[in-house]
């Protein structure tokens, strides 16, 4: 979908005060219908390096090249690409449906293919009721839903998702997973922007990770995951009414298990240990 090659930004600081390096040698390809996490503390670049992305920024160095599925060009890419910021800036006094319209129309799209998506994805979103209401009494889940809606209108081949989780209830989180799972069956990209690594590896088959402005990892989290193992093999067993588990290596699993058998232990689970994302993350 597009390739990041060397890219750097520097924002120059004030006289006597040291400049700014938000993003230092950036280079990663995204890849064509998979779903990819964003990751990184407050200040790692991420949110600047989306602004290069989307041409609201010029990198001080590098460049990102679109692929040919998005034209090649940052103009004809801008036409397939569907944005949700984190801080998305809505009319107030506009109602619902209105917005799309509108959103609709500076896209150059047609009032049936505005319908069109709409009639697809707002029941979906559980957004359908409220698009005869105000914004302006739309509460921030909503606010979300109605985004997410808004960056669909004209079927984007990239969908780029700043924190597009933030302010929303249970089943709204599961709603948005969910549909982001299909969209990435259907073909489409995703680039998740996101503090909450769990639903990051809930959703997304690889991964870039940012510190201080510079790449430190991308990939398959899979890889990521499996790179990081520990190899060890968690027993839990239940003995003298209690529950108790240990580890060890898979050379001695056999042993161990047929010494707790011996002294009368109940086994409950034998699980290779896999480490969590979150904890790799923090870890690098």
């Amino acid at each position: 979908m597009f390739q990041a090659s060397n890219v750097s930004k520097v924002f120059k600081s004030k006289l006597f005060e040291k400049d700014v390096y938000a993003l230092t040698d950036v280079s990663f390809k995204l890849e064509r219908g998979v779903a990819t996490g964003f990751l990184g503390a407050n200040g790692a670049g991420k949110t600047t390096f989306i602004k290069i992305l989307l041409g609201f920024i010029s990198p001080s160095e590098g460049k990102i090249v679109f692929g040919e599925e998005l034209g090649g060009t940052r103009i004809e890419a801008l036409k397939k690409i569907g944005y949700v910021p984190e801080r998305p800036y809505y009319y107030q006094h506009l109602k619902g449906r209105d917005f799309l319209m509108y959103m609709g129309e500076l896209s150059e799209l047609s009032l049936d293919q505005v319908n069109t998506v709409i009639e697809r994805y707002a029941e979906r979103l559980v957004i359908k009721f409220a698009l005869d209401r105000e914004i302006s009494g739309y509460s921030k889940g909503m606010l979300q839903r109605l985004g997410f809606l808004c960056a669909l209108l004209n079927d984007p081949e990239l969908l780029i998702l700043d924190e597009p989780l933030s302010g929303l209830d249970p089943i709204g989180r599961r709603d948005i997973k969910d549909l982001i799972q299909e969209l990435v069956r259907e073909g489409k990209s995703i680039f998740i922007s996101s503090h909450i690594i769990p639903d990051v590896e809930e959703v997304c088959e690889q991964v870039v990770c940012l510190d201080q402005g510079r790449l430190v990892y991308q990939g398959r989290i899979h890889d990521l995951l499996e790179k990081t193992s520990s190899g060890r093999v968690r027993i839990v067993y239940h003995k003298d009414n209690e529950e108790k588990g240990l580890e060890v290596s898979p050379s001695d699993v056999n042993q161990r298990l047929d010494s707790l058998i011996d002294e009368g232990a109940s086994i409950v689970s034998v699980t290779p240990h896999r480490a969590r994302l979150e904890e790799v993350v923090y870890k690098i």
